[in-house]
């Protein structure tokens, strides 16, 4: 990186600079032109300077100039004008500079600001750019929230400096020195009061605003550190509560504000005492005009006009000045601010640009031996890891590594997946070594996989696939204003020093994972998912998942065969009971009251319970129905239940699980509307207390919560309601609730709704169980799985793939090595948060699938379980960093050594 920020802008932007600099050089003589315009304006047709008689005339706009060697040159004649008639043409001609001067202001600022945008944008990609070049063992020391903190707050400034870096000290300065030199001009003594003044302010403030530079500094750091800290705090939140300190990051976060208070008051008091006494000098020198200059004038010294002349002058004179004693500051605040960036991002060894360069070209399989050679790892504090270990891994060999925690193993399997970088030693492929290896190779021919494992916000489908992009496979086609847009961006990218490479694109490359295109890609993932046990996670996310139709229309159109198949296979296996169908002349007793008088879904988020309660045709419907009454009555003996049975037991019993209508922190509520309503009828509660005690009723299911509450009458007038509630329905609200049609599909109901067509009873143990069984069978039979599967991909795993479970995205981040179909397979304890029986059936399912159809490619895996070293061709055994033993299975076994006790 360039040390000096002023270097690195003209480095990058100095043809622009340049041009700017020379439309600032023309708009001076504009500007000086306004400054003389009023005096003749003034002492000519105003006071009469040159109309003394009647019908007197000048010449206006008169163009003449002597050209050596030509002689006498008259480009325009001018125009005879009467006093008036010059009046006004002076004033248009002021106003027409006004124009132009207004013109070459809003040029050069647009420009400027245009350059700024590309130069921070340039920063900005560099910076990004030498992080995914630092060293691992660099992020171990930087703090995530800090790095982003610095590239996206800090470096901001940076930019709108970049256009102002040249361009405002010679447009500023040349306003200055221009509307100083028209004062001197004018009047010797008052240009020489000017520039005093001038002087003074030129000194005086940028000496004091030095202490503001460092308070600034001060605040920047404080403000990082912070930053770091909440991300911190953010990141370990687990580990907070689970410590009860969450007190002590309060007070910690406090002493820091309190930190940052102090210095950002400290910085306002010293700020604004600069802007007083700049204000002061600025308001100091039109009192001097005034008074010593209309001194001059009465002494018939200085005509009015150019004391005018000197006063308009000396009012655009602290303009510019104060801006160029701003831009001052403002290069020293971002160049304090680009040296912290240079501090931060001058890392050393970055990892070479070659290494990461764009391959479009498929990547030759690597067919030679990985070679280890008197490797070395220490950690941060120099304890040594692995100590001069030498081996070779075949290309089609499997390897299992064993060794207690600690004892090298993990350490030797992260510099294989190039994680750390050795100490001393190398590790070599075809006699290249494994760090000068472009990442186009090892990123797509090795994989990797440990217990560690981040996913980026997004789905399923894109973080399985993550492995498979990299680069560009297919150009988007873009037509019409698109393409227009597209070729701007590419410009803009270009000018930029970005690269123009389209995230629009095809990037998945789905020949690496044997598939053809995007369309055959499930037939390539799925047998991946299976090999992790990870399918049923992904059908399950599914069966809670809405569809859109539109997209999987095989789903849609085979729904009612669906339902069909799910009924004809509960009868056949007398499992009739488990799952009570909806019908709309029956009241469905595995279902919640509102479920039963609604009989279909609402469309969220346009609609929801407290809307649909405020609609003025639903309250009607209660009110004529009497069913206002009846829940109001239900819902009061649904809480006299609740707080009777629960009101003693701690928040954390499991009863609590069967209350859906109601939490363990409901219950002092509810305790006290119930005294607050005792000898109450309905009409006399309030509406608020009303929805409260009806929205018990609403989520009450008789064989779930067994109250007895439900009687024959009280089902069936809901029935009736119901049949009532979709007769009359009006239009606003139909087009936002779908009816339960059992030859329709719905699509604001989950798929497993939607194959269900009815509850699931609760009195069946591990009913949704069976379901979901039997559910997956009959997808597998009617072809349906790949598009089930593809529902479930493309749930959203949330920030770091936090919606996922441990073992979910530890699996997850098995899938996705599995999926490039490397020629190095690296496994580095990937799977601990698993039963040992599911990780040995995981293990198994994989070097079976790697090793199917003729293809054999290296796998190298430490193991949690000694025993599963049977099945590999070779056993690597490490102690205290060093290579112990290594050897088949039956010999380390046989052999009195520590293989053996690890068997044991």
């Amino acid at each position: 990186m360039e040390k000096s920020l002023a270097r690195y802008i003209w480095k990058n932007t100095r043809l622009q600079q340049l041009w700017i600099l020379l439309v600032v050089a023309a708009s001076m003589v504009p500007y000086f032109l306004s400054f003389d315009l009023p005096k003749q304006i003034v002492n000519g047709p105003i006071q009469g300077d040159g109309f003394e008689g009647p019908g007197a005339r000048q010449t206006f706009m008169h163009i003449a100039y002597d050209i050596p060697l030509i002689g006498h040159v008259e480009f325009f004649k001018g125009l005879e004008l009467n006093r008036l008639q010059m009046l006004m043409a002076l004033s248009l001609v002021f106003l027409a500079l006004v124009v132009l001067n207004g013109l070459f202001k809003f040029y050069i600022n647009t420009y400027k600001g245009r350059l700024g945008e590309r130069m921070l944008r340039r920063i900005r990609f560099e910076l990004i750019d030498r992080v995914l070049r630092f060293p691992p063992a660099h992020f171990k020391r930087v703090k995530s929230a800090e790095i982003a903190t610095m590239i996206k707050d800090e470096v901001e400034p940076m930019g709108g400096f970049t256009g102002d870096a040249f361009v405002s000290p010679a447009l500023l300065g040349g306003q200055a020195i221009t509307a100083l030199a028209f004062i001197i001009i004018q009047n010797f003594w008052l240009g020489m009061i000017a520039a005093a003044i001038v002087g003074v302010q030129a000194v005086v403030i940028p000496r004091m605003r030095k202490r503001l530079l460092e308070l600034g500094r001060q605040r920047q750091l404080t403000a990082r550190e912070l930053s770091g800290r909440v991300g911190e705090i953010v990141d370990g939140i687990g580990t907070i509560h689970g410590n009860d300190t969450s007190n002590f990051e309060r007070a910690d976060i406090a002493t820091r504000l309190g930190r940052i208070f102090s210095i950002r008051y400290d910085l306002y008091q010293w700020k604004f005492l600069v802007k007083f006494i700049n204000n002061f000098l600025a308001q100091v020198t039109p009192f001097l005009f005034y008074a010593i200059g209309g001194y001059l004038a009465l002494q018939g010294r200085l005509d009015i006009g150019q004391l005018v002349a000197v006063i308009s002058a000396y009012k655009d004179l602290p303009g510019p000045l104060k801006e160029l004693i701003d831009w001052d500051q403002m290069r020293q605040d971002v160049q304090v601010k680009y040296a912290q960036v240079y501090e931060q991002f001058n890392v050393e060894p970055l990892i070479d640009s070659r290494i990461q360069e764009l391959a479009t070209a498929p990547v030759a399989p690597l067919t030679s031996a990985l070679v280890v050679t008197n490797l070395s790892v220490s950690d941060d504090s120099g304890a040594r890891l692995v100590d001069h270990v030498s081996v070779e891994i075949k290309p089609n060999e499997t390897v299992a590594i064993v060794g207690p925690n600690g004892s090298g193993a993990e350490a030797f399997a992260e510099a294989l997946g190039r994680l750390v970088w050795p100490d001393s030693g190398r590790i070599t492929i075809d006699g290249q070594d494994l760090l000068d290896l472009p990442e186009s190779v090892t990123g797509r021919r090795i994989s990797y996989a440990s217990a560690e494992s981040y996913f980026f916000h997004g789905t399923l489908r894109d973080n399985l696939v993550y492995g498979l992009k990299h680069a560009p496979m297919k150009e988007p086609e873009y037509d019409g204003k698109a393409a227009q847009e597209y070729k701007w961006h590419v410009a803009e990218s270009q000018k930029a020093g970005n690269p123009t490479l389209d995230l629009n694109s095809d990037w998945v490359d789905y020949n690496a994972a044997g598939a053809n295109g995007p369309e055959d890609l499930l037939k390539a993932i799925r047998p991946v998912l299976d090999a992790v046990m990870m399918s049923q996670d992904i059908l399950d996310l599914a069966l809670r998942s809405t569809v859109n139709t539109e997209v999987h229309t095989a789903l849609g159109s085979h729904i009612v065969e669906l339902r069909t198949s799910l009924r004809e296979r509960l009868t056949a296996e007398n499992l009739d009971a488990i799952v009570v169908p909806f019908d709309f002349d029956t009241y469905n007793t595995q279902a919640t009251v509102g479920e039963n008088l609604l009989f279909g879904t609402m469309k969220r988020p346009l609609m929801n319970n407290r809307r649909l309660a405020g609609h003025p045709y639903f309250q009607q419907l209660f009110r004529e129905t009497g069913l206002s009454t009846d829940l109001y009555t239900m819902g009061l003996e649904i809480a006299e239940n609740a707080v009777e049975l629960f009101h003693d037991l701690p928040p954390d019993h499991p009863f609590f699980q069967q209350l859906t209508f109601m939490t363990a922190d409901d219950i002092p509520t509810y305790q006290a509307l119930l005294q607050k309503l005792q000898g109450k009828r309905f009409e006399d509660a309030t509406p608020e207390d009303r929805a409260s005690i009806i929205r018990l009723s609403f989520a009450y299911i008789e064989p779930r919560h067994r109250f007895g509450l439900l009687t024959q009458t009280l089902t069936d007038k809901i029935v009736s309601a119901r049949k009532q509630f979709h007769e009359n329905i009006p239009s606003d609200l139909a087009e936002l609730i779908e009816r339960y049609d059992i030859n329709r599909f719905t699509a604001s109901a989950s798929l497993m709704d939607n194959v269900l067509f009815g509850r699931i009873a609760y009195q069946q143990a591990d009913a949704s169980d069976r379901i979901r069984i039997i559910m997956g069978e009959l997808f597998d039979a009617l072809d349906l799985y790949d598009d089930v599967l593809s529902i479930g991909l493309e749930f959203d795993v949330g920030t770091g793939g936090k919606r996922l479970t441990g073992v979910q995205r530890q699996k997850l981040n098995l899938a996705r090595a599995l999926l490039k179909r490397s020629d190095y397979f690296i496994f580095n304890r990937p799977i601990p948060a698993l039963d040992q029986r599911i990780q040995d059936q995981i293990t198994h399912n994989i070097i079976e699938g790697l090793h199917e159809e003729g293809k054999r490619p290296a796998i190298i895996w430490v193991l949690s379980n000694a025993k599963l070293a049977e099945i590999f061709d070779r056993i690597l055994l490490f102690e205290r960093g060093n290579l112990a033993e290594a050897g088949n299975y039956p010999e380390l076994s046989e052999k009195n050594g520590m293989f053996k006790e690890l068997l044991s």
